[in-house]
């Protein structure tokens, strides 16, 4: 499902209407504005927030320089762009790092919003990052929640704290902070216990904890998918305990955007992180300008670096090129280059953080079939370490039994040997002569006129 989809479905859509104006009035930018407003308050953003949003950006957009301009249209998506970002915060929040270690987190929230997993993804996080983090189990009351966050330690290889649950949350954190001190964690992360709504008793409870251990960060956990409720357990949470950041979580779920674009501008809490899936490394830090930039259809190719970068190992990158270069790419190293695309996430995901792939209609349009990647995945893996080394052996017979071994048909063999075949030619086409093909590029943007930036 994609991120915000209704909304950045809503806003393209208007936009693309002004593109094809030209020359804007005033009329049309107030028209516009109309629809945008529509579209916030359908994905269950804060009506304040809307209204403010709408206000400020029609004052800017109806300026004569941006009525005057030879691209008003833009300039118009340009000032939306700058106040969605400025609405969900600006630039990146990040994790204050104590100055004499550990840093403490304290994680808080209702019960079922994904605190003890997102602990675990936290820490997750944070280790990428060269820390030393240790979970906490302060959860006495949900039954399974210790246990849940030692399975997660395991799965992770992290250490985990925990005096059962026969002492006090209070104790708890206090015991963890010094054994954190003693055993060289820099990064102490707090899983503290919910309730189904908020009580005094959970309040107070909290309250003990942060006046005992004087925690860094009292991060919110809030499920995405709840809306206007989600901002009103962080206004709720944030005049109880003065928060320093929220995490949303179940982000990738939320078609409507609803929390992520009122919970900053309402409780002046900074988003800090978002939880965009099940796995232990769906968490990721909360960048408002691009997140804006992937609503209005921009993309986020920023994000897909990071997560090629995360994804794709250096070295094999390397021999990957030299194999290439010395026409030595076998199905092997596709196999290898399928299955780390396919590490990547979703087609789906990846495709829309690419610049005017936000559209969902778009998306649907190109249907990307993940079947397929499996299949070829399982058509390469039933054959032998030396058909995949040197595909011209494999005849009529082999195909059958690939095809047998792989619970496919000689025609998708076939197909996959045609694939393999064309992308060795346009490799070899590539690592030919790079210093031809860019110089040929550049002859013909002399020609046009027209210069790509990466030809200079």
């Amino acid at each position: 499902m994609a991120l915000f989809a209704g909304l950045a479905e809503k806003l393209q859509g208007t936009f693309q209407k002004l593109k094809g104006k030209g020359k804007l009035s005033e009329a049309d930018v107030k028209k516009a504005m109309r629809e945008v407003r529509l579209a916030l308050l359908e994905a269950d953003v804060n009506y304040k927030v809307v209204k403010d949003f709408v206000s400020k950006v029609q004052e800017r957009a109806v300026g004569q320089e941006v009525l005057k301009s030879l691209t008003p249209a833009q300039q118009v998506i340009k000032i939306v762009n700058e106040e969605l970002t400025n609405l969900m915060g600006g630039e990146q929040s990040k994790i204050k790092i104590a100055s004499k270690p550990p840093t403490v987190i304290m994680l808080v929230g209702l019960q079922g919003a994904g605190k003890t997993t997102t602990a675990g993804k936290l820490a997750n996080v944070l280790r990428k990052q060269g820390r030393r983090p240790l979970l906490v189990a302060g959860d006495i009351y949900r039954p399974a929640a210790i246990k849940q966050l030692q399975v997660l330690g395991e799965q992770l290889d992290l250490p985990v704290f925990s005096l059962g649950d026969k002492q006090s949350p209070v104790n708890i954190a206090r015991a963890a902070v010094e054994h954190a001190k003693n055993h060289g964690n820099d990064m102490v992360i707090i899983d503290t216990a919910g309730r189904l709504h908020v009580d005094e008793e959970l309040m107070q409870e909290l309250s003990d904890i942060k006046e005992n251990v004087e925690p860094d960060e009292i991060l919110l956990v809030v499920d995405a998918m709840t809306g206007q409720d989600a901002v009103n357990v962080a206004q709720t949470f944030n005049e109880q305990l003065g928060l320093t950041g929220v995490i949303l979580t179940k982000l990738d779920g939320d078609t409507r955007g609803g929390a992520a674009l009122s919970v900053k501008a309402v409780t002046g809490c900074p988003i800090k992180y978002a939880g965009v899936g099940e796995k232990l490394d769906a968490l990721e830090p909360f960048h408002p300008d691009r997140m804006a930039g992937r609503i209005l259809g921009m993309g986020d190719v920023l994000s897909l670096i990071e997560k090629a970068q995360d994804s794709f190992d250096e070295e094999k990158a390397k021999q990957l090129e030299k194999k290439i270069r010395q026409q030595q790419f076998t199905l092997e190293d596709f196999l290898e280059q399928l299955q780390q695309m396919k590490s990547l996430g979703p087609m789906e995901e990846i495709l829309s953080l690419l610049p005017g792939m936000g559209n969902v209609k778009q998306l649907k349009n190109l249907q990307v079939d993940e079947k397929e990647l499996v299949r070829t995945e399982a058509i390469i893996q039933s054959m032998t370490p030396e058909e995949r080394r040197r595909p011209e052996i494999i005849n009529g017979s082999r195909k059958k039994r690939i095809a047998a071994g792989s619970g496919t048909r000689v025609q998708d063999v076939n197909k996959l040997l045609k694939q393999f075949n064309q992308a060795k030619k346009l490799m070899r086409q590539l690592a030919g002569d790079q210093s031809k093909l860019a110089k040929r590029m550049s002859k013909k943007r002399k020609k046009s006129g027209f210069g790509l930036p990466f030809f200079r």
